[in-house]
Protein backbone atom coordinates (compact mmCIF):
# COMPACT_ATOMS: atom_id res chain seq x y z
CA UNK A 1 0.00 0.00 0.00
CA UNK A 2 2.84 2.52 0.72
CA UNK A 3 1.14 5.17 2.19
CA UNK A 4 -1.82 5.27 -0.05
CA UNK A 5 -5.74 5.70 0.96
CA UNK A 6 -8.58 3.45 -0.17
CA UNK A 7 -8.95 4.89 -3.15
CA UNK A 8 -5.71 4.86 -4.16
CA UNK A 9 -5.24 1.32 -3.08
CA UNK A 10 -8.22 0.57 -5.57
CA UNK A 11 -6.72 2.47 -8.31
CA UNK A 12 -3.55 0.44 -8.01
CA UNK A 13 -5.98 -3.13 -7.96
CA UNK A 14 -7.69 -2.02 -11.08
CA UNK A 15 -4.00 -1.58 -12.90
CA UNK A 16 -3.06 -4.72 -11.29
CA UNK A 17 -6.18 -6.46 -12.38
CA UNK A 18 -5.60 -5.34 -15.91
CA UNK A 19 -2.03 -5.99 -16.52
CA UNK A 20 -3.01 -9.81 -15.22
CA UNK A 21 -5.57 -10.52 -17.83
CA UNK A 22 -2.53 -10.11 -20.06
CA UNK A 23 -0.52 -13.19 -18.10
CA UNK A 24 -1.65 -17.03 -17.71
CA UNK A 25 -4.38 -18.59 -20.03
CA UNK A 26 -7.67 -16.72 -21.11
CA UNK A 27 -11.08 -18.20 -19.76
CA UNK A 28 -14.33 -17.16 -20.35
CA UNK A 29 -15.31 -14.62 -17.40
CA UNK A 30 -16.23 -10.89 -17.04
CA UNK A 31 -13.01 -8.79 -16.31
CA UNK A 32 -12.10 -8.13 -12.97
CA UNK A 33 -10.85 -5.06 -13.42
CA UNK A 34 -13.88 -3.62 -15.09
CA UNK A 35 -15.59 -4.90 -12.62
CA UNK A 36 -14.08 -3.72 -9.89
CA UNK A 37 -14.42 -0.37 -10.83
CA UNK A 38 -17.78 -0.69 -11.87
CA UNK A 39 -18.87 -2.25 -8.47
CA UNK A 40 -16.99 0.54 -6.61
CA UNK A 41 -19.40 3.05 -8.40
CA UNK A 42 -22.37 1.36 -8.48
CA UNK A 43 -22.37 1.46 -4.34
CA UNK A 44 -20.06 4.76 -3.60
CA UNK A 45 -23.03 7.23 -1.67
CA UNK A 46 -25.68 5.09 -1.20
CA UNK A 47 -27.16 4.16 1.95
CA UNK A 48 -25.50 1.33 3.24
CA UNK A 49 -28.41 -1.62 3.13
CA UNK A 50 -29.08 -0.54 -0.74
CA UNK A 51 -25.04 -1.09 -1.22
CA UNK A 52 -25.19 -4.20 0.42
CA UNK A 53 -28.23 -5.23 -1.67
CA UNK A 54 -26.69 -4.58 -4.57
CA UNK A 55 -23.31 -6.12 -3.81
CA UNK A 56 -25.19 -9.14 -3.23
CA UNK A 57 -27.62 -9.09 -5.85
CA UNK A 58 -25.26 -7.96 -8.69
CA UNK A 59 -22.11 -7.76 -8.07
CA UNK A 60 -22.27 -11.58 -7.00
CA UNK A 61 -20.53 -13.08 -3.58
CA UNK A 62 -19.54 -16.43 -5.01
CA UNK A 63 -15.96 -17.97 -4.82
CA UNK A 64 -15.66 -16.62 -8.42
CA UNK A 65 -12.77 -14.40 -8.78
CA UNK A 66 -14.57 -12.25 -11.04
CA UNK A 67 -17.86 -11.92 -8.07
CA UNK A 68 -15.98 -12.03 -4.88
CA UNK A 69 -12.58 -9.30 -5.99
CA UNK A 70 -14.92 -6.64 -6.93
CA UNK A 71 -17.39 -7.16 -3.62
CA UNK A 72 -14.92 -6.65 -1.91
CA UNK A 73 -13.68 -3.51 -3.56
CA UNK A 74 -17.44 -2.34 -3.57
CA UNK A 75 -17.58 -2.75 0.00
CA UNK A 76 -14.19 -0.65 0.79
CA UNK A 77 -16.22 1.87 -1.75
CA UNK A 78 -19.11 1.90 1.06
CA UNK A 79 -17.03 2.29 3.93
CA UNK A 80 -13.71 3.09 2.53
CA UNK A 81 -12.74 4.99 6.25
CA UNK A 82 -13.73 2.53 8.57
CA UNK A 83 -12.26 -0.67 8.47
CA UNK A 84 -14.08 -2.73 11.35
CA UNK A 85 -17.51 -1.39 9.26
CA UNK A 86 -15.88 -2.51 6.08
CA UNK A 87 -15.05 -6.09 7.40
CA UNK A 88 -18.40 -6.59 9.06
CA UNK A 89 -20.73 -5.54 6.24
CA UNK A 90 -18.38 -7.90 4.42
CA UNK A 91 -18.60 -10.73 6.55
CA UNK A 92 -22.91 -9.59 6.55
CA UNK A 93 -22.92 -10.65 2.76
CA UNK A 94 -23.81 -14.15 2.36
CA UNK A 95 -21.76 -15.98 -0.31
CA UNK A 96 -18.24 -16.38 -0.34
CA UNK A 97 -18.31 -13.60 2.58
CA UNK A 98 -15.08 -14.81 4.63
CA UNK A 99 -13.06 -14.38 1.76
CA UNK A 100 -14.67 -11.11 0.94
CA UNK A 101 -14.19 -9.75 4.45
CA UNK A 102 -10.77 -10.75 4.25
CA UNK A 103 -9.74 -9.07 1.24
CA UNK A 104 -11.83 -5.73 2.27
CA UNK A 105 -9.98 -5.92 5.70
CA UNK A 106 -6.47 -6.36 4.40
CA UNK A 107 -6.86 -3.54 2.42
CA UNK A 108 -9.08 -1.23 4.86
CA UNK A 109 -6.39 -2.05 7.61
CA UNK A 110 -3.09 -1.93 5.27
CA UNK A 111 -4.43 2.00 4.62
CA UNK A 112 -5.69 2.73 7.73
CA UNK A 113 -3.20 0.79 10.11
CA UNK A 114 -4.16 -2.13 12.97
CA UNK A 115 -5.38 1.07 14.92
CA UNK A 116 -8.29 1.41 12.76
CA UNK A 117 -9.87 -1.51 14.69
CA UNK A 118 -11.68 -2.38 17.84
CA UNK A 119 -9.05 -3.85 20.35
CA UNK A 120 -11.48 -6.89 21.20
CA UNK A 121 -10.98 -7.61 17.43
CA UNK A 122 -7.33 -7.59 17.21
CA UNK A 123 -7.13 -9.79 20.32
CA UNK A 124 -9.40 -12.26 18.96
CA UNK A 125 -7.32 -12.55 16.04
CA UNK A 126 -3.92 -12.53 18.04
CA UNK A 127 -5.20 -14.61 20.61
CA UNK A 128 -7.65 -17.05 19.06
CA UNK A 129 -5.68 -17.54 15.80
CA UNK A 130 -2.48 -16.96 17.22
CA UNK A 131 -1.66 -14.70 14.10
CA UNK A 132 1.50 -12.47 14.77
CA UNK A 133 0.68 -9.53 12.78
CA UNK A 134 3.60 -7.43 13.50
CA UNK A 135 5.48 -10.30 12.43
CA UNK A 136 4.13 -10.62 9.26
CA UNK A 137 3.98 -7.31 8.65
CA UNK A 138 7.72 -6.76 9.00
CA UNK A 139 8.07 -9.52 6.44
CA UNK A 140 6.00 -8.40 4.38
CA UNK A 141 7.25 -4.92 4.11
CA UNK A 142 11.07 -6.76 3.96
CA UNK A 143 9.95 -8.45 0.89
CA UNK A 144 8.46 -4.99 -0.65
CA UNK A 145 11.98 -3.48 0.04
CA UNK A 146 13.75 -6.45 -1.91
CA UNK A 147 11.51 -6.04 -4.73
Amino acid sequence: IDGADVKEAVRHAEEAASAGVRRGHWIAAADVASRIRWAGELVAGRPVEAAAADIYHLVGTSVATQESVPAAFAVLSTYPDDPWRACLLAASLGGDCDTIAAIAGAIAGACHGVGSFPDAAVATILDVNRLPLDELARGLLALRERA
